[in-house]
């Protein structure tokens, strides 16, 4: 999206790192990585430039997840058993049905 390539730039790179943590951790640890879509939370308060900020939906957008179901994603991943990894490459989606 315009805008939003530091965003997008800091979201690979955190992917990245957690990817080749999950391949050399070896057998002993996890590594998930959980990537949520739009949740209803105050960030978008905390934007300065009025053109991205216009851009953010709104926090009580019907589009929002709520930070509830990102906790029970989290749980879900903590949850498996201690040789089983989840997700493609250990990454956890979350997004709203209607987001593109």
């Amino acid at each position: 999206m315009p805008n939003q390539a530091v965003h997008a730039a800091a979201k690979n790179a955190v992917r990245t790192v957690s990817e080749g943590l999950r391949q050399e951790a070896g057998p002993s640890l996890r590594v998930t990585m959980v990537s949520p879509g739009y949740v209803a939370t105050e960030f978008a308060d905390s934007v300065t430039g009025p053109a991205v900020k216009a851009q953010a939906p709104a926090v009580d957008s019907p589009l929002a997840l709520f930070p509830d179901g990102i906790a029970r994603a989290v749980a879900f991943a903590i949850e498996r058993p201690s040789n089983a990894d989840v997700g493609d490459l250990g990454d956890i989606g979350v997004r709203p049905t209607a987001q593109n």
